[in-house]
């Protein structure tokens, strides 16, 4: 039988934990999953663009198991009651094919996401970072806001969006949320100034420049969220020559990431090298640090996992026939014999 978690699951599981907590174990998930970079089966994910939006398909697998996610990104669909992303996923057992786990992804993925997001500036920003500014206030900006505060201590966060409804809804969602300090900025420039984090979470299928090098300070952390499409952007590319990159897969980040605006040779360090000791994160206090993340299969492949634990623990979910039971294995004709 295969373990089906739907979005009401989802939400009672984060609910039963605390989202802090989740975001805290599934970012050690992650973190586990990241020391083991050189035994996964890696391929940059799999993209059918349209006009309007993009639809993806994201495999990853270990000699264990083999996840894979679909995912869309269509900005437009605000306007038609949908949210702009909206995803499942599955985890199956490698020896044998079965599914063990068929699952939503959407709120999984903000989750990871974010979850992704902090880990990530744990090794690239100042142990001293305290402040954020916050640009794009959607669907992902809370679970960014809660995760930064709970790994990483940030307590003031700076917020802007071009929809001042979305800043809005931000505030009122997490205005009773202890230790965390947010106020409105007027343009992206106000909430830069003076933050030791910026996290970029934009949602336009476009070149945006929503960064640009006069904003940049020395010893800021720069965590881009919403490049993660070829010709989608947030950064100027002066930014990104500036900045000690790292990326999650460079194969995948070259065509989605900031770092499609640079040469095929120009530097960067994969994140799983930064884990592993092999490579250091920030070299300096004074050094710009951008984690160009666009989102890869092996975190999915992490939160699948931390999913199907949690669940398992909290009995959480159902079993379905996802896949026949077969009294005899060479008979898929009988089931449909009347019975």
């Amino acid at each position: 039988m295969t373990r089906y978690i739907d979005v009401q699951d989802l939400a009672r599981l984060v609910n039963r934990k605390g989202l802090p907590t989740c975001l805290l174990e599934m970012a050690e998930y992650i973190r586990q999953d990241y020391l083991r970079w050189p035994v996964f089966e890696k391929c940059a994910r799999v993209a059918n663009h349209s006009a309007d939006g993009v639809i993806e398909l994201m495999p990853i697998s270990d000699a264990s198991r083999y996840a894979f996610k679909y995912v869309n990104g269509h900005p437009k669909n605000t306007r038609h009651g949908l949210p702009t992303v909206m995803a499942f996923g599955a985890l199956a057992s490698v020896d044998t094919g079965a599914p063990l786990l068929l699952s939503e992804m959407t709120l999984t993925t903000a989750i990871r996401t974010a979850a992704t997001s902090a880990l990530a500036a744990r090794y690239l920003a100042r142990e001293d970072s305290r402040s954020m500014a916050l640009i794009g206030n959607g669907s992902q900006s809370e679970f960014q806001a809660i995760a930064f505060n709970a790994l990483l201590g940030i307590d003031e966060i700076r917020l802007y969006d071009i929809d001042p409804a979305a800043s809005a809804k931000l505030v009122a969602n997490l205005a009773n949320r202890p230790g965390l300090k947010l106020s409105i900025a007027s343009s992206v420039a106000e909430a830069v100034r003076g933050a030791d984090i910026v996290t970029t979470v934009t949602a336009d299928k476009a070149c945006a420049t929503i960064l640009t090098p006069e904003m940049i300070e020395p010893g800021m952390h720069l965590n881009a969220v919403g490049g993660d499409c070829p010709g989608k952007t947030e950064l100027h590319r002066a930014i990104v020559e500036r900045a000690r990159v790292i990326v999650e897969y460079e194969p995948q980040s070259r065509v989605e990431g900031e770092i499609q605006q640079m040469p095929a040779d120009s530097p960067v360090t994969e994140f799983w090298r930064v884990v592993a000791g092999e490579a250091k994160g920030r070299e300096h206090g004074e050094q710009v640090t951008l984690f160009d993340s666009v989102g890869f299969a092996l975190e999915d492949y992490s939160a699948l996992r931390y999913v199907l634990d949690t669940a398992q623990a909290l009995d959480i979910g159902k079993d379905i026939g996802l896949v026949p039971v077969l009294e005899d294995p060479k008979d898929l004709y009988g089931l449909l014999q009347p019975r």
